[in-house]
């Protein structure tokens, strides 16, 4: 079994148990609290019975919903279970607010409308007592596996249980200034219940419009406070993102889902395109970490793009290789010539189209410039078989000969010769100086291929490559 799924079922096996237990715990807290409830007919007793009752209630609930909020994601589910959790919550804050409303009824009833005498048995003091222990521990225990696993459900039980403690405190003191207004003759003192059953209800309203709003945010896919700032700023530090077009957070369960559109530099290829994208997920996870990340390129004309990069752009996006792209200013008209690759199936009629609507392309996209003119070459499809001459020692001391008149070339070496379909190939290494600039290096080139085929026209290709001379050192 790997890491992971031992992890995953670690987690299920975890939430599984403490919210097992503290259902058991809810069903012996409830029962004690209603037997003393009804035997001295306090209100605050049963009010915390009825709280418990429905901590009971939404216990079992949440018991339920990490059975099923666990589960992975299937065909129908496709973004897991998870908003089990936090439809279980809100039916929990529903039933809190029902609770609260009959806690108030009643407590008004007694007040004004029907005295009730109350019986401050010792029992009642216990029972409250343990139950004020039985929920700090429960509370504890949920809210240490609710913070490991990101649990809004467990967290939601959590939550109920330690206010129940205060609740629980409330109670007691109701009970102990009801039992010091009998014993003292104190007449105001024997409302102090009904007072203590309102004052339980105002936690529990209080826990209730805390869980509403973190439920109904969960409901409707509002994103976490802050979270989405973050991410921007992230995001925004990533070299070649030009610009966040959108970032949407959404949570299920414990596990957050966000998805950003990032618009990048059209000229970049498909590889840097996804290396970007990657960066931008590890961003998100260090906002949000195991968060489930989809990210989305739109392609964008950089601020500073050039006219070289616009040509290119336009023949990317008919998914076409130029190179060699030259742009003249005559006499104030711009003249661009370069090379387009295409097949070596094609045939000319195909290649002659295709050139027309790219520079009828290249013309809408650039108006500036005022003519075209394109050299196709054939881009090879198969691999072709060839053999290597070993000996060329004339051939290469007429090329050292020709090489010895430019003095920006330091070397030549790695001379190799080739016969490929009846034509030579001949390709070498050349050593310039470091600091050279890459123009006047390809300026060079150019001429020495030249003279190396005025001086052998049998060559058919000439291939240079350009070496620093330092490189040559090491």
């Amino acid at each position: 079994m790997s890491s992971a799924a031992f992890s995953a079922d670690q987690m299920r096996a975890e939430k599984r148990a403490v919210a097992g237990n503290s259902v058991m715990a809810a069903v012996g807290i409830t029962a004690l609290k209603l037997l003393v409830g009804i035997s001295t007919g306090s209100l605050g007793i049963l009010s915390e019975a009825a709280h418990s009752g429905l901590d009971l209630f939404a216990a079992v609930i949440t018991l339920l919903s990490v059975r099923v909020s666990d589960k992975p994601a299937d065909a129908d589910h496709q973004y897991g279970h998870g908003k089990v959790e936090n439809f279980s919550a809100f039916i929990e804050t529903g039933l809190l607010v029902l609770t609260c409303v009959w806690i108030i009824y009643e407590a008004i009833r007694r007040l004004f409308y029907k005295h009730i005498e109350i019986e401050p048995t010792p029992l009642a003091f216990m029972v409250m007592f343990l139950s004020m222990g039985v929920d700090y521990w429960r509370s504890r225990a949920l809210s240490r596996i609710a913070s490991k696993y990101d649990s809004q459900a467990l967290e939601a039980d959590a939550l109920h249980f330690s206010t129940d403690i205060w609740s629980s405190g409330v109670v007691i003191l109701g009970l102990l200034l009801v039992w010091v207004g009998r014993s003292f003759k104190i007449e105001w003192l024997r409302d102090a219940d009904p007072v203590a059953a309102l004052l339980v209800a105002g936690l529990v309203f209080y826990v209730s419009s805390r869980l509403a709003r973190k439920t109904i945010d969960a409901l409707l896919d509002a994103a976490p406070a802050g979270v989405r700032s973050q991410i921007i700023d992230e995001v925004s530090t990533i070299g070649g993102v030009l610009e966040l077009d959108r970032v949407r957070i959404r949570r299920a369960g414990n596990r957050y889902f966000a998805d950003l559109l990032v618009g990048l530099g059209r000229n970049l290829t498909f590889q840097r395109t996804e290396q970007i994208a990657g960066e931008v997920t590890n961003a998100v996870h260090r906002v949000l970490p195991d968060a489930d990340v989809v990210v989305r390129s739109v392609p964008q004309a950089p601020r500073e793009e050039n006219i070289f990069d616009r040509i290119r752009a336009v023949a990317s996006r008919n998914n076409l290789n130029v190179h060699d792209v030259s742009v003249q200013d005559l006499s104030g008209r711009l003249h661009v010539e370069l090379h387009l690759e295409l097949d070596e199936g094609m045939t000319l009629i195909k290649a002659h189209d295709q050139v027309s609507l790219l520079e009828s392309q290249i013309r809408r996209d650039v108006p500036e410039i005022s003519s075209i003119l394109t050299h196709i070459e054939s881009e090879p499809a198969t691999i072709e078989p060839g053999d290597e001459i070993r000996h060329h020692h004339e051939l290469e001391r007429r090329l050292r000969r020709i090489v010895a008149e430019f003095p920006d070339v330091l070397d030549l070496h790695d001379v190799k010769l080739k016969r490929v379909r009846d034509r030579l190939y001949l390709s070498c290494h050349c050593t310039f100086s470091d600091h050279l600039p890459l123009a006047r290096v390809h300026d060079l080139a150019t001429e020495l291929e030249i003279r190396f085929k005025q001086d052998a026209p049998e060559l058919f290709r000439v291939l240079i490559h350009p070496e620093p001379a330092t490189d040559n050192t090491r």
